[in-house]
């Protein structure tokens, strides 16, 4: 579905406006999961609602690789996202989850967002110490 919005900003957020009428016309549900193409950059996303609008978030790396800015308006085509959003796991979260199998189990019921933000948290960890602490971390909010 192809229609021209706006992108707006609202305090530290930015997101892609969809009018209520597409979100409707989608049939994935208020939320539903999209493939996102803006200015001949594509990405993966969700709808959500803020402020009584329907955005679909847009990140400051997603906003540089598209060439786009808050308050401009651009023309963009959503469609479904009907692909599974799997996460790869390092090899070091992989070796502990061995050891826990109900905490993996508990991650993997994880949305996508959470499980990209935990591995992400523990990949970009500047040294392993910081990495074990952020996988204790993590473990424990899963119950070990």
């Amino acid at each position: 579905m192809k229609f021209k919005t706006k992108i707006v900003q609202i305090g530290n957020n930015t997101g892609i406006e969809v009018p209520q009428a597409a979100v409707e016309k989608l049939g994935g549900g208020l939320r539903p999961l999209v493939v996102i193409q803006i200015n001949g950059y594509s990405y993966r996303g969700a709808v959500g609602k803020m402020n009584e609008m329907f955005l679909i978030s847009l990140s400051a790396e997603h906003r540089n690789k598209a060439g786009v800015k808050g308050g401009e308006q651009h023309e963009i085509t959503i469609t479904l996202d009907r692909e599974p959003r799997t996460i790869d796991i390092p090899a070091v979260l992989k070796k502990v989850f061995d050891k826990h199998k109900a905490a993996f189990e508990r991650f993997n019921k994880l949305p996508p967002s959470k499980q990209k933000a935990a591995v992400n948290s523990i990949i970009e960890a500047k040294s392993e110490e910081t990495r074990d602490r952020r996988i204790d971390k993590l473990l424990e909010s899963l119950g070990k």
